[in-house]
């Protein structure tokens, strides 16, 4: 089937009553998860993950995914009207957003940032409608030394582009790659590294890992902090109409910011966050007025909330057509289908359609709510802040232990989430980026197939497989750069710089 024919069998999917419920359930969750500082979509669908057990795979995804593109314009509303982003890729916006909201015009700022996300998270939903189904027919050629090459270099730059210093970024890699090689060996079936535990036999879930990490190493940040409540700029209904001057300011920034996001979520790291910067520095750079940059510029709002919203939609891509996440929120997703017993890749679209272009239309359903919910009830996704933290850590905890032991009843579960809990803790307070370790987790075991796949076609000679496959060998060269240019760039500058 064509797009539009996929397009309309993904409707008829998506408006069945289950799946306009998860829908709605995972755009709202997805609200509230912005809100909240510090939980993010990843830890929200790792603690989600066990309720949709019962659920059917398409339906599964399409509330995790709701989690995952709602929570982009739930944190523009904190950022906004108390300078507090709950999320990371909310950040940008408060610059400019919380400027706004101390000259009265947060109804303003809110406005443009809710209709900013609707029309860029638009957009990016029908490239992604046209982009996915050619890049899967494309991906049809793809062999093993194809799929090796391309999760080593989705890896390597998820790790340059994280944050954070390069020797960390590796280090997190490598801790989620050796947590990846526990378990049955693909090729011999022996187990390895299980210290005896029939039950690692398996391998080491991603939801005790993810929920630990995220979840638990969460819960005890917050437990050595105290804070206030933050005061709120309250905003009457009225208020959220912007001035035509306004609307005629913003809504080119919203188009560009569209555009630039879904092309970064198409390249691996963290999309959302690196979007808005770069919307943000675009933005400032072609303006008219860039010194009201940082004073309260609406193209400082609509920009960022623009990409961050598309660059969900772009990560989507790599996903559903190749089955390899790019962003560690859609390796979530990648678990998600994985638990449902779904094979993803290039084959899901012909094979199972019904989750493809359902997850697609539900998007589009999706920004739809979301564009309703967060214009009138922005005050009261704002006063969540008001929730006694303590209240909330404990239902978090709970979540976590609950949702652990679900998914295999099995206390190893519950031994590998406190564990990996502290771990979490350890590394928030070193200042690590956790995500590379949970893309790696999630990779790894295809990293490893693909690769000895790949000796066995070329008898181990991993030259022949480089020289004989061209796509692989530009991918290899692609990663390679990533690794050699940064340092060595670094190198050359401070030798001219030590230059009389």
């Amino acid at each position: 089937m064509d797009s539009l024919q996929g397009l309309a069998y993904g409707f008829a999917v998506a408006f069945t009553g289950p799946n306009l419920v998860a829908c709605f359930l995972g755009v709202l969750v997805g609200t509230v998860v912005g809100v909240l500082p510090g939980i993010g979509p990843i830890g929200a669908m790792a603690l989600l993950i066990p309720s949709t057990f019962a659920l059917g795979p398409t339906t599964a995804l399409i509330m995790l995914a709701g989690i995952y593109y709602g929570s982009m314009y739930g944190g523009s509303t904190t950022s906004i009207l108390v300078n507090v982003p709950g999320e990371a890729a909310s950040v940008v916006t408060a610059i400019d957003g919380y400027q706004m909201a101390r000259k009265g015009r947060a109804g303003a700022a809110l406005a443009v940032s809710a209709v900013g996300s609707f029309v860029a998270g638009s957009l990016g939903i029908v490239a992604l409608m046209f982009f996915a189904p050619t890049l899967a027919e494309v991906a049809l050629e793809f062999g093993p030394p194809e799929y090796f090459s391309l999760t080593l270099v989705g890896l390597i730059f998820l790790s340059r582009l994280g944050g954070g210093t390069a020797l960390k970024s590796f280090l997190m890699v490598g801790l989620g790659l050796i947590l990846g090689t526990v378990g049955m060996e693909p090729i011999s079936g022996l187990p390895r590294f299980t210290l005896g535990q029939l039950q690692l036999s398996q391998g080491v879930e991603l939801v005790p890992v993810a929920m630990g990490l995220y979840g638990i190493g969460e819960v005890l940040i917050i437990a050595e902090r105290i804070t206030g409540i933050p005061q709120l700029v309250k905003v009457k209904f009225r208020e959220l109409f912007p001035t035509m001057t306004e609307w005629k300011r913003a809504f080119p920034p919203m188009l560009r910011g569209g555009g630039v996001g879904f092309l970064i979520g198409l390249i691996p790291g963290p999309a959302a966050i690196l979007s808005t910067f770069t919307a943000y520095a675009l933005e400032k750079k072609i303006s008219k007025h860039p010194e009201e940059f940082g004073q309260g510029a609406i193209e400082g709002v609509a920009g960022p909330e623009s990409a961050n919203n598309s660059a969900t939609a772009g990560a989507m891509v790599p996903l559903l057509a190749l089955g390899i996440p790019f962003a560690p929120a859609t390796a979530m997703l990648l678990g998600a289908l994985i638990i449902h017993g779904v094979q993803p890749g290039p084959l899901l679209m012909t094979q199972q359609p019904e989750i493809f272009w359902g997850v697609v239309a539900s998007m589009y359903i999706g920004n739809f709510v979301l564009l309703i919910l967060n214009l009138p009830m922005v005050g009261v996704f704002a006063s969540i802040l008001r929730l006694p933290q303590h209240l909330l850590m404990g239902l978090i905890l709970l979540l976590c232990l609950v949702g652990t032991y679900s998914v295999n009843n099995s206390f190893l579960d519950l031994y590998i989430l406190i564990g990996m809990g502290g771990v979490g803790y350890i590394l928030r307070k070193l200042k690590f980026d956790m995500a590379p370790l949970i893309l790696a987790l999630v990779l790894g075991p295809m990293l490893e197939k693909t690769l000895r796949q790949s000796l066995f076609m070329t008898r181990g000679d991993v030259w022949r497989m480089i020289i004989n496959r061209p796509i692989a060998a530009v991918l290899l060269s692609a990663g390679l750069a990533a690794i050699v240019l940064p340092p060595l760039i670094s190198l050359m500058k401070r030798y001219f710089k030590s230059q009389p």
